[in-house]
């Protein structure tokens, strides 16, 4: 008898989510909250109506999916408020089992003229540190009975100005509007990088890796090299959302020029029509050494499901076990199931496992595969050594979880439960 993927196993074994983004993942009732206090509108102050309007199931494409995040960034002006809803996040993703996780934001788009960069990611620390705090001081956690919690930051540079970056940074970069656009960028993620790397050193700050989000079509990553270099040169690590709405050669140019460690969705590492040079036998080609060349380098990918599939419109149109997650696993590369943004997507990392289990025919050993991964490839706020004996500490809990369920499974059915 086949050993079940249960919703309560799940939620027991420890899981990462190493892509979350802090401004997509608020609770409803604190984004209501904030906002009346800081005389903000929504569409709606009732949790039900926020998720008819705006924090929906389904939308229908990126940009529709996007509009909430202008009115999650508008109530997170504030250190206190910052810090309040990275705490609450912290404490809702150990709630359903998530023992590290990697929170990411855009730094650029909280700064203004009274609050400066040092005090944003401050701030958004403070809440976290706090949340591990409380949580590893819980019994099981001090008795080494259960692994404690863990967390780094992300910085995320942007891939083109929003229309909420502010006139106040634009002026601190010293760029105005007759500036090439594409200099503002890389002016723009430069600055972040080297803040990024200076915070981390003198304050000691657990920024752990560096980001690019937004638009991807018509927004080269390689306009962004250079704060990459500065990164690299820094021993910064790197991510970038990459093959998430272009094709292939977005992530090429993401691993070779940018220097990633991981990428952030890479869906379409798996659709060679998106390749813009030969024809279909070479994009079939170049597709699969691009893919062959990520696995066998383990560069790995930031899957989230439910984010695709309510982004992507070629992929509402069908299932999701069309989704391209089915190559990755066919294909050995190494991955981790993450959230994205748990308010927009209305989504857990407990959610997105069990999707994985019901629409992959995930089986045991394959989701801890999966799972581990996230902990092996995370980019840990401490020494090789202390990450080693993090990751034999969640490996020993996760098959001592599986273990009671794998037994408690054979004495239900009166036989072996198979991997």
């Amino acid at each position: 008898m086949a050993f079940e993927l249960s919703e309560e196993f799940v939620k027991k074994i420890p899981k990462t989510d190493i892509h979350v983004h802090l401004d997509g993942s608020l609770r409803l009732g604190t984004l209501i909250e904030l906002a009346k206090a800081q005389d903000i509108e929504l569409p709606s102050f009732t949790e039900a109506g926020l998720r008819e309007t705006v924090f929906k199931d389904h939308y229908s494409d990126l940009g529709d999916y996007l509009r909430g995040f202008a009115y999650t960034t508008s109530v997170l002006q504030d250190a206190e408020s910052l810090e309040r809803v990275a705490y609450e996040l912290a404490l809702d993703n150990f709630e359903e089992g998530v023992r590290y996780v990697e929170i990411r934001f855009a730094p650029q788009l909280h700064v203004h003229s009274g609050l400066p960069m040092d005090q944003v990611l401050t701030a958004v620390n403070k809440g976290l540190a706090r949340a591990k705090r409380e949580i590893n001081s819980r019994p099981s956690i001090t008795c080494d009975v259960e692994p404690r919690f863990e967390y780094g930051v992300i910085v995320c540079a942007l891939r083109m100005f929003q229309k909420n970056f502010s006139a106040y940074y634009r002026q601190l970069l010293g760029v105005h509007r007759y500036t090439p656009a594409r200099s503002c960028y890389s002016l723009a993620s430069l600055e972040l990088a080297r803040s990024a790397v200076n915070l981390r050193d003198s304050l000691g700050l657990p920024i752990v890796g560096f980001d690019l989000a937004g638009q991807e079509d018509g927004y080269p990553a390689i306009d962004h090299a250079e704060a990459y270099a500065y990164a690299h040169k820094h021993f910064l690590m790197r991510t970038v959302h990459a093959g998430e709405a272009y094709g292939p050669e977005s992530i090429f140019q993401a691993i070779t020029s940018l220097h990633a460690d991981r990428v952030g969705h890479g869906y379409h590492l798996f659709s060679p029509h998106r390749i813009q040079f030969g024809d279909e036998e070479e994009k079939a080609h170049y597709a699969a050494n691009l893919a062959q060349y990520i696995a066998d380098r383990r560069i790995t990918i930031e899957v989230c499901l439910t984010s695709n599939l309510q982004t992507m419109p070629e992929l509402q149109r069908k299932e999701l076990a069309y989704h391209n997650f089915r190559h990755m696993l066919s294909t050995k590369l190494s991955v981790s199931l993450c959230t994205d943004n748990r308010l927009v997507s209305n989504t857990t990392v407990t959610k997105e496992i069990l999707k994985a289990v019901s629409h992959f025919n995930l089986k045991p050993r394959t989701l801890r595969h999966v799972v581990i991964y996230g902990f092996k490839r995370s980019f840990f706020p401490g020494s090789y050594i202390e990450k080693r004996n993090y990751v034999r500490q969640i490996i020993d809990y996760y098959e001592k979880v599986e273990a009671l369920y794998r037994a408690s499974s054979e004495l239900h059915h009166g036989g072996s439960a198979a991997s």
